[in-house]
């Protein structure tokens, strides 16, 4: 029975977003332009337009998500992006997989920050909450899924599926509730995906604080008041950002498979540059409440972060992208939306800024090169440049539309090789940042001349350069490039480290942002040389194989086959493959996937044998028990050295109807390095090709051979009973035990074969691993023999890939003392705030 109600209540909850956000706009514009007696019923009426928009945003969600949750398939949404199988944690991945949930997600954001700006900056209110609820409006218009004519605004995520679909089952029966969803993509199928897409479009919604407050500035004629309450917002933004990129670069380590943690894909690079753009802009502003400079590069900033969000967000959503991208959406119809929404805040920053230019103070005097102004604002440049190399490639799909719409034709592409690209730039870019984050930071504290520029900078220069003559002795590195990044990231971790000691010492630890900040810059800078320039696959091809036609020369060389339980020998490890196994609810670790018998019914199986780990029974023999994502195999493989095991690795892999072999890595970490292995390759499990039927004649005691296994026939037994089998009165059931060698193991097979009356009964053994079925075909009295037939199929193998990622932890843990750096500057700025606001000063 189809449930309409709540996709009813859901489209109600949107128009009503939808209306009290232009309500609220309107109601915060006339307050302020209001006199002080109409002042407070506006703000009034203001802030209950907007708390009702609110509530309707927090609705929408709810209503989306039980819509998830109770597994409505009569809804497209939840179709074409949930399943009955999946737990409630990816139930949520699934609510923003879709463009219409993400935008939701943003708009509950935008729904918190507002709440917080209403109830912490009664000054700015009126104006900074107009751009909000214009924002809002916007956003909600996204997912208003109204048609008028030929014009559609929105795309609604409460559409029925048989309103979307042709499907002729909808014209027999318009109550039609498909049985299951076609499931979550199983590239989100991890938990970082429940967290990272909340953190980056929290900082996508946060960008707007800063540039609200600029535009209040403006409008209020309040030109560099703006700075000091948007100073903590904006480098909260930074935080968030840097913080959503991070998630982005360690899901992408953990799930994908091509061996790295970012790509340069376009939409990657996307959220990347607003990121820069708005550290450039946290510079700047702090420049100006130092000396007073800086105040129009700062708004020029605030402004280019936040609509180079809103041109992400139509790079990412309007299909633009196309195949140049692994992470773009399908065009929903939302292009003219997404562009009209860019240009119209585009227009009102762009032409507010003109009409106030000449009023906006500046400072006449000019930067010495021995002023932290002049190594702030070059630093600022840097990241901007980093910024524009970035966006202009990656805005080529752009260009081409743009050209084609006009009747043009455009043969630019982007780059073939984004890696080596972008990266050959960003590296020489990100030396000459930690190079100035070093410097810059001894004119930041103190005042200086050349003399005493020099003499500061003698004692970091010397120990920097030991301390990189150290790491590049200990790690071997002889590539000049290499080199440099090595000694530019120790000289800004060290320059920073001996102002953090200062400050330390003189217990003002809320001033150590920025060096924190700067440290973690160098740490994340020799990491990312280390980890990407020295990693190390010690999975070589040596045999000569091409493992896949489509394969290029690099990926077939890169990956060696892996037979079960067969020693292979990689560079310092002797790699044992042990086969495949599945995630049992309940159950640590992995259980033996031929252990388990899957049922009809999704994510449920039969233990086979009593399921047993650490000595803890967790099911009994016949039990049913509840896997994991079935549809996930995990396969075992042990590290040796020195014939000592010394760890074992789960990588795990998902046959995908429609992507193929969908793969994501497990890795050994260790203080100073990880081994990365991923499967690339797997056998055909679940539909074997069986050879031809062989007959094998052997007594008790003998051996004989199946597919080149030596196998033992150890005797035979006459059972009193079966599995699932009722004996009768003058039944006889005969179980022949045979045991096979596969080099270190070894393995049982037990057919069994049934006499009743004049009929014959035979119950075969399967080993899937070793790819043989066996079957008692007859037996001999006479000769004391059994006739054996057995069928072979490929034994199982995997193909797959490993390789050493030195010092992949300093990356991480530079990445994290950033965050905490950025952290301690948001305590002290929004603590200075609180305290002008303390004094009247907003």
């Amino acid at each position: 029975m189809i449930n309409t109600l709540i996709g009813n209540i859901g489209h109600f909850m949107v128009i009503l977003a939808f209306v009290s956000a232009i309500v609220s706009a309107l109601s915060y514009y006339y307050y302020t332009r209001s006199n002080e007696l109409e002042k407070p019923s506006w703000r009034r009426f203001s802030r209950i337009t907007f708390y009702i928009h609110a509530f309707a945003s927090v609705s929408i969600a709810v209503c989306l998500f039980e819509i998830i949750y109770n597994h409505r398939f009569e809804y497209f949404y939840a179709f074409s992006h949930s399943s009955k199988g999946l737990p409630v944690h990816y139930m949520i991945s699934s609510f923003w997989e879709g463009q219409e949930g993400a935008f939701i997600l943003w708009i509950f954001w935008n729904v918190v920050l507002g709440l917080v700006i209403i109830h912490t900056n009664k000054f700015w209110e009126g104006p900074v909450m107009v751009v909000f609820a214009l924002v809002q409006a916007f956003l909600v218009s996204m997912i208003l899924g109204v048609v008028i004519g030929d014009l559609k605004i929105g795309s609604s995520p409460f559409i029925l599926l048989r309103d979307v679909s042709e499907a002729p089952i909808f014209q027999i029966n318009p109550d039609f509730v498909p049985e299951d969803g076609t499931g979550l993509n199983p590239l989100l199928q991890n938990i970082w995906m429940v967290i990272h897409p909340p953190t980056l479009f929290l900082g996508y919604a946060s960008t707007l604080v800063p540039f609200a407050f600029l535009i209040g500035g403006l409008v209020m004629k309040k030109y560099a008041e703006w700075v000091r309450p948007a100073l903590p917002w904006a480098i909260f933004s930074a935080l968030v950002l840097g913080m959503g990129i991070i998630m982005g670069a360690y899901w992408a380590y953990v799930t994908l498979n091509f061996g790295g943690y970012w790509n340069w894909d376009p939409v990657e690079n996307a959220v990347y540059v607003p990121w820069l753009v708005m550290v450039a802009a946290i510079h700047t502003m702090i420049t100006y409440k130092k000396s007073s400079t800086a105040l129009k590069t700062s708004m020029v900033l605030v402004i280019s972060s936040f609509i180079l969000v809103l041109y992400a967000t139509f790079l990412v959503r309007s299909g633009v992208l196309g195949d140049s991208s692994v992470h773009s959406f399908t065009d929903l119809g939302l292009s003219g939306q997404l562009l009209i929404y860019m240009f119209f805040f585009l227009l009102i920053a762009v032409v507010l800024a003109a009409k106030e230019w000449k009023y906006i103070p500046t400072s006449q005097k000019e930067a010495s090169v021995y002023s932290r102004e002049f190594w702030i604002f070059i630093g600022a440049t840097t990241l901007g440049l980093m910024a524009f190399q970035v966006i202009i490639p990656t805005s080529i799909p752009v260009y081409n539309a743009i050209i084609e719409g006009f009747g043009g034709i455009s043969n630019m592409a982007p780059p073939a090789d984004q890696v080596e690209f972008y990266t050959k730039f960003q590296l020489w870019f990100a030396v000459a940042l930690a190079l100035l984050t070093g410097i810059g930071q001894y004119f930041w504290w103190n005042k200086m001349d050349k003399n005493e520029l020099k003499n500061a900078l003698v004692t970091p220069y010397i120990i920097s350069l030991i301390a990189a003559a150290i790491i590049i002795t200990l790690g071997k590195v002889y590539d000049v490039t290499y080199i440099l990044i090595v000694v530019a990231g120790a000289f800004t971790i060290v320059a920073n480290a001996t102002i953090l000691v200062k400050l330390v010492r003189k217990k003002t630890f809320k001033l150590t942002g920025g060096s924190l900040a700067h440290i973690g810059l160098g740490m994340v800078l020799i990491g990312i040389m280390f980890s990407s320039g020295y990693s190390d696959t010690i999975s070589i091809n040596m045999s000569g194989l091409t493992y896949k036609k489509d394969w290029e020369d690099e990926l077939n060389k890169q990956n060696v086959l892996l037979w079960i339980n067969k020693p292979l020998q990689m560079k310092d490890y002797e790699v044992i493959y042990r086969g495949r196994y599945k995630k049992v609810s309940g159950v640590p670790g992995y259980v033996k996937a031929d252990l388990l018998e899957p049922t009809e019914e999704l994510n449920e199986a039969i233990a086979l044998q009593d399921i047993v780990v650490n000595n803890k029974k967790y099911h009994n023999k016949g039990d049913k028990v509840n896997l994991v994502l079935e549809e996930n195999s995990y396969f075992k493989v042990e590290y040796y050295q020195d014939q000592e095991l010394k760890f074992t690795l789960h990588p795990m892999s998902q046959p995908n109807p429609s992507m193929g072999l969908i793969s994501s890595p497990d890795s050994k970490r260790y203080l100073t390095r990880d081994l990365y292995t991923h499967v690339s390759a797997i056998n055909d499990y679940e539909d074997p090709e069986w050879k031809e039927d062989q007959f094998m004649n052997a007594g008790p005691g003998e051996q004989f051979f199946i597919n080149d296994f030596v196998t033992h026939f150890e005797g035979a037994e006459v059972l009193n009973d079966l599995d699932d089998f009722d004996l009768q009165e003058g039944d006889i059931a005969v179980k022949a035990n045979l045991t096979i060698m596969d080099y270190d193991v070894e393995k049982k097979l037990t057919p069994i074969f049934l006499i009743r009356g004049n009929q014959v009964g035979k119950i075969p053994s399967i080993d899937a691993d070793l790819g043989i079925k066996v079957e008692v075909d007859n037996i001999i009295p006479e000769e004391n023999k059994f006739v054996f037939k057995v069928n072979t199929y490929q034994k199982d193998y995997v193909v797959m890939k490993a390789a050493v990622k030195p010092m992949i932890n300093v990356l991480w843990l530079g990445t994290i003392i950033m965050l905490i750096g950025f952290g301690v500057a948001i305590h002290r700025r929004f603590d200075e705030f609180q305290k002008m606001k303390s004094k009247g000063l907003e």
